[in-house]
């Protein structure tokens, strides 16, 4: 079994770099470089009744130096914050995102968006919306320079991007292809 020999923490800012020495099952030792930036949450509000789902959009600066333009469609997200639990962090990024208090919540999954490389784990949820539950206008939080768009797509128009290849953020793509899988009716055309 591969085992940790040494860690020693390189970068020691938002971003937390820590170099591992392993050995491996074979006997070797090898390098290896962990970021660790905190866990994060992630949430595809959908309203079942229209058939609709709240998505955002915002510059990301890895996106943009890949020279892939700024229109990445995402469900809203973020970093849990402290104490804070996976439940908590949605809602708070929901309202601060899109606008939206969000209810009842539907587990998904805990994933790692990157576990080659990165620490972080992202606690994924489905949650049902209604029109009522839009509250504020969204956008992310002032003094953060978020720069956040809001949009209601059909759930149709999700399924047929995901279907295209289109939908490029990793945790959005699982989120509408869950709920495909769990809420086929709700993509009828």
């Amino acid at each position: 079994m591969t085992r940790i020999l040494s860690r020693r923490r390189v970068r020691d800012g938002y971003l937390k770099i820590d170099q591992l020495t392993l050995l491996t099952d074979a006997g070797q030792e090898v390098l290896r470089e962990v970021e660790d930036h905190g866990r994060s949450a992630c949430v595809l509000p959908y309203d079942p009744d229209r058939r609709v789902a709240v998505v955002v959009s915002m510059a990301r600066a890895p996106v943009l130096a890949a020279g892939e333009g700024d229109d990445l469609i995402e469900a809203p997200a973020g970093m849990i914050d402290g104490d804070e639990g996976a439940p908590e962090a949605v809602r708070r990024e929901a309202m601060e995102e899109a606008g939206l208090r969000l209810g009842d919540l539907e587990p998904v999954a805990v994933v790692w968006p990157s576990p080659g490389v990165s620490a972080e784990t992202s606690g994924l949820f489905l949650a049902r919306y209604g029109a009522g539950d839009r509250v504020a206008d969204g956008g992310g939080v002032e003094g953060e320079h978020e720069g956040i768009t809001v949009r209601e797509l059909p759930l149709a128009e999700l399924a047929r991007l995901a279907d295209q290849g289109a939908l490029r953020d990793l945790k959005t793509l699982a989120l509408v292809q869950t709920l495909r899988l769990r809420r086929p009716e709700l993509f009828e055309k």
